[in-house]
């Protein structure tokens, strides 16, 4: 199965870069501040695929010293354009060596798992999240639901695709960010639930809790799917002792 990266475009990054947090993309955020401080105590942060840069400093808003990491060299180089006192570091696809065990409260994820073939590739990158944490730090890894590609959704469409609705998890499936200019279709790959808890426990985490953001009707947006269909479900996980 070949996946296109659409992320590791100078195209996509400066598309991407201009964006906030729109429609649905608010909804990924919107909780983001209450859950991290519920469940992470220190302030130190890695920001794992973190892109443009719109999450690190979303985690530098709300008081973290945070790196933010990619294996995208666009979307670095837009990032430090961004934030030329911000920490951003390119690094090889899953390697965490550069950085030290045990050193980090929070490991921040958003969207980056739904751009990771393989479930070995998701264990081992898993398994390296958990090393950097702190005895009683936290992940917090934000995923695409399954329904995401089946249903449409105020930043979001998939209509084009009905081959989505086949797809297990490890397919590719495709979806069209409709809040940036770049309306090129985005390569994602499918996760379940269920398939997404192996992971964790092969990786030697924990499920801590998990939350999936629904819209409200007072909120400013015109939404789709929302108010009934979560789009994101945000995993708060911590390191275990025993690794499967």
């Amino acid at each position: 199965m070949k996946i296109f990266n659409s992320y590791e475009d100078a195209k996509r990054a400066e598309a991407y870069a201009k964006m906030e947090f729109p429609g649905t993309y608010y909804l990924a955020y919107r909780d983001l501040p209450e859950i991290i401080f519920a469940h992470v105590k220190g302030r130190t942060a890695i920001d794992f695929g973190c892109g443009a840069g719109r999450s690190t400093r979303f985690l530098q808003k709300i008081g973290f010293d945070v790196t933010g990491v990619d294996i995208s060299k666009d979307m670095i180089a837009k990032a430090r354009e961004m934030d030329p006192n911000g920490d951003y570091r390119l690094i090889a696809d899953g390697d965490f060596s550069q950085f030290k065990s045990n050193a980090y409260d929070l490991v921040l994820s958003v969207f980056t798992f739904d751009n990771i073939p393989k479930m070995e590739n998701k264990v081992k990158i898993s398994r390296e999240m958990g090393r950097l944490l702190k005895r009683d730090g936290r992940i917090v890894n934000l995923v695409s639901a399954p329904e995401m590609y089946t249903n449409e959704w105020a930043s979001f469409s998939t209509k084009d695709f009905p081959e989505n609705k086949k797809a297990k998890s490890g397919d590719k499936v495709r979806i069209i960010q409709t809040d940036i200019e770049d309306k090129r279709p985005v390569d994602d790959i499918i996760c379940s639930a269920e398939d997404y808890q192996k992971i964790f426990k092969r990786a030697g985490l924990e499920s801590v809790k998990t939350y999936k953001p629904l819209a409200k009707e007072s909120e400013p947006y015109q939404w789709v799917n929302e108010t009934r269909i979560a789009p994101w479900v945000i995993y708060v996980l911590r390191a275990s002792t025993v690794i499967v």
